[in-house]
């Protein structure tokens, strides 16, 4: 397509969906949740259709010798789509924030001032291999009101056009503006520049994927953007920790699925259990053949294991490989992961309760666990339904984006004749 072809292209796409965010904030919650529980039994309905579409798909990143990770990311299965089915009826059920009443307060005056939640309008969102992130996201900002364009990964493209036209065909037969849900047609980048250049139309981007596409996504964005560089989540496990309950923890943290951003990418050892601990461990890790990369002391009780690097500690594998490294104590764990972590998620399995205040009060991120899967820093599993992403910006969100976070506020008055003076 020709670049002035293109540009236009994007820029009708970004004004239709300026236009449609008017009327989807005058929606009811009813009318929404209706929209959204049909989406969700359409989905169910034509799975077998959506799986034939992504599967070519993941045949094509096979060929192409794209890691397990990848493809785990990129495929619909029967369990995806009903997740997906079940999230949108999980949004639907949840409060719906768009014209809630957050504070009100008294003036001396008698005027009365309060904030009230209003949609942000038309969010953008770009993400990676995941498909899924299609519905989860439409369904989100659909619910809070907001338009979305989405443009996701070219190689998930077909399923990508599938999942959105299942949610415009739906909003069509309820009579409410397709253009609310968008997906960009073009695999093209320069696709992408252009969508970012609109901030006349679009109020937030959101992008999801690898450290790689969110820095992009930052440098040549003139809209406001919330970022995810990336998840590089550590677990520590104390001395006072219960080492049965380490390590389950620790095993589900990196094996239950290792391609995702809270998977744990580093485990943290007291010195004082690394030599019952990390043997048992290891041994674990063997059985889903994890690669594991140590420091000199880890070495020590696993000299088969690599030797990791200085980079090892920043890395965000999103793989079966982990980083082990023991430590001195609890000040050395949150030291290290004060220099080397991303915000994103942080856990520690202790049975001292006053090491768990400090962990949960000195570690800087999203969500800090105590005797947990760092697996749970997801918007389903902290009760939010789905999550458009987890932001690792204070501003405007921290965390899982859920209904709440996809909203902001406006000041509104009640008064019986007041006037400044």
């Amino acid at each position: 397509m020709k670049d002035q072809d293109l540009r236009e292209l994007v820029v009708e796409i970004a004004k239709k969906a300026k236009e449609a965010s008017f009327k989807l904030a005058k929606l009811s919650s009813e009318e929404k949740n209706a929209v959204l529980r049909k989406v969700a039994q359409k989905l169910r309905e034509r799975k077998e259709e959506l799986k034939r579409i992504n599967a070519q798909e993941v045949e094509e990143a096979l060929a192409q010798g794209q890691s397990k990770a990848f493809i785990d990311r990129l495929s619909l299965s029967d369990k995806v789509i009903e997740g997906m089915a079940k999230g949108l009826e999980e949004v639907a059920a949840l409060p719906d924030p768009v014209g809630e009443i957050v504070k009100m307060w008294k003036r001396p005056n008698g005027l009365l001032v309060g904030k009230m939640r209003i949609p942000l309008g038309v969010i953008a969102i770009i993400y990676e291999s995941r498909p899924n992130v299609t519905m989860d996201a439409a369904g989100l900002c659909f619910k809070s009101g907001n338009s979305t364009i989405l443009r996701g990964g070219k190689e998930a493209l077909k399923s990508n056009l599938a999942l959105g036209e299942i949610f415009r065909e739906t909003l069509k037969e309820f009579n409410f503006p397709p253009e609310a849900v968008q997906v960009l047609p073009t695999p093209d980048r320069r696709a992408m520049e252009y969508l970012l250049e609109l901030e006349d139309y679009i109020d937030l981007v959101i992008p999801r994927g690898g450290e790689g596409l969110i820095r992009f996504v930052t440098e040549k964005s003139k809209i406001p953007v919330i970022k995810h560089y990336k998840g590089v989540c550590h677990v520590y496990v104390d001395e006072e920790a219960d080492l049965e309950m380490a390590k389950t923890i620790a095993i589900n943290a990196k094996c239950q699925r290792p391609g995702v951003c809270n998977a744990m990418e580093t485990l943290l050892v007291h010195e004082k259990i690394a030599p019952i601990f990390l043997p048992q461990i290891a041994e674990e890790y063997k059985k889903y053949e994890v690669e594991l990369r140590g420091c000199s002391e880890t070495l020590k009780y696993l000299p088969w294991a690599k030797r990791a690097t200085e980079e090892d500690w920043y890395a965000e594998y999103l793989d079966l490989i982990l980083a082990v490294k023991v430590v001195r104590d609890l000040d050395e764990a949150i030291a290290h992961i004060s220099k080397y972590g991303s915000n994103h998620t942080e856990a520690i399995v202790t049975q001292n309760y006053y090491k768990a205040l400090r962990f949960l009060k000195e570690v800087d991120a999203s969500l800090v666990l105590v005797n947990a899967s760092t697996r749970f820093n997801d918007g389903g599993e902290l009760g939010l339904g789905a999550e458009i992403g987890i932001s690792t910006t204070k501003i405007h969100a921290y965390g899982p984006m859920g209904l709440e976070e996809l909203t902001t506020t406006k000041f509104i008055a009640f008064g019986n004749g007041q006037i400044r003076t």
